[in-house]
């Protein structure tokens, strides 16, 4: 599971980073395997900025699920920082961190002038990437003589989040892959199958490893599953005609208000490619999903105004997978 910490109109920002610690207790609770939390700066629909952060205290609020990032974003950080800051993590929580990267960078310059890094340094992601790594095998060459200290020799957990492009990098580096068919499904299995031809064994990973990230929204009816689309659908619209990521709203007041017809054909296009539906309804599109992916896990990022209903869709969801501490 993933959450990006979204506030819901009428509560404050502070309420939804405690929101995801409480969330990742009742994800532990329903057997899910992982719980991960990501990095976003001055959007104010998201509250989840410091993921490091909010991973210690989802760590420390929890016993047994795995606990990461999806992800910090490198481009905008110096790796020695990460290294340690995931070093202090595996040392707090041994056998608990995943370490997710991602080479995104700011949304707006200015945002990127306030992290002190423009879009240049997600050119430089593989140099970044190697020196990050090689703090934790102890042999990076990028700064002769330092070290990341207490990450050094730490089994922390290297995931790559990747779009297309950066599914060779996953590859090239021997990293378990993230990815969604953010540009269509048919471009994420291509991206998938080079992944694996091209994808050479290494300290993290002896083989390709795929993890497919996506939205899934399961209810008692196929309806009552397209409604918990309806708040996150009509963000990303809002998003694309004003510039600005808002927090989510109900969905009975997003399906009454009138929309421009542009702000109509983005919310209905926003409100496509997820796996949405009843348990057996959901069950059958992710079997067909992990048959032509051959995905070895799904990534969950399932957001709605009403937390109660967005929780319900995640119990329906472990009882179908079978997870063990489903009810």
């Amino acid at each position: 599971m993933l959450d990006r910490s979204r506030i819901r109109r009428g509560r404050r920002a502070e309420e939804a980073v405690r929101d995801t610690v409480v969330f990742a207790r009742q994800a532990e609770e329903l057997g899910f395997h992982r719980f991960w939390v990501a990095e976003h700066h001055s959007v104010p629909g998201v509250a989840g900025s410091a993921p490091t952060v909010l991973a210690a205290a989802v760590a420390a609020a929890t016993s047994r699920i795995r606990v990461g990032t999806g992800g910090v974003m490198l481009p905008n950080h110096p790796p020695l920082v990460v290294a340690e800051q995931f070093g202090v993590l595996e040392a707090l929580f041994p056998g608990r961190i995943d370490m997710g990267l991602g080479r995104s960078v700011g949304f707006t310059s200015g945002v990127r002038r306030a992290l002190g890094h423009g879009k240049e340094d997600a050119d430089r992601f593989g140099e970044r990437l190697a020196e990050l790594l090689g703090y934790f095998r102890g042999d990076q060459r990028a700064h002769p003589g330092v070290h990341a200290w207490p990450g050094e020799g730490l089994a922390v957990s290297p995931f790559l989040l990747a779009t297309g492009a950066g599914a060779d990098i996953a590859a090239d580096f021997g990293l378990p892959l993230v990815i969604a068919a953010a540009f269509g499904e048919d471009r994420m299995l291509a991206a998938i199958d080079r992944y694996r031809a091209r994808f050479r064994p290494s300290l993290w990973r002896a083989r390709p490893y795929v993890v497919v990230s996506g939205t899934v929204a399961v209810a008692e009816t196929t309806q009552a599953a397209r409604r918990l689309l309806v708040p996150e659908a009509w963000a990303t619209a809002y998003s694309r005609t004003r510039g600005d990521f808002p927090p989510l709203s109900p969905a009975e007041e997003v399906l009454s208000m009138e929309m421009t017809a542009k702000e109509r054909a983005l919310f209905e296009e926003a409100m496509q490619g997820h796996i949405h539906g009843t348990e057996d309804e959901v069950a059958g599109a992710l079997e067909k999903l992990i048959d032509r992916s051959g995905a070895d896990e799904i990534l969950v990022h399932t957001s709605t105004f009403d937390r109660a209903e967005m929780l319900d869709s995640h119990r329906r969801l472990a009882r179908l997978a079978g997870l063990s501490r489903s009810g």
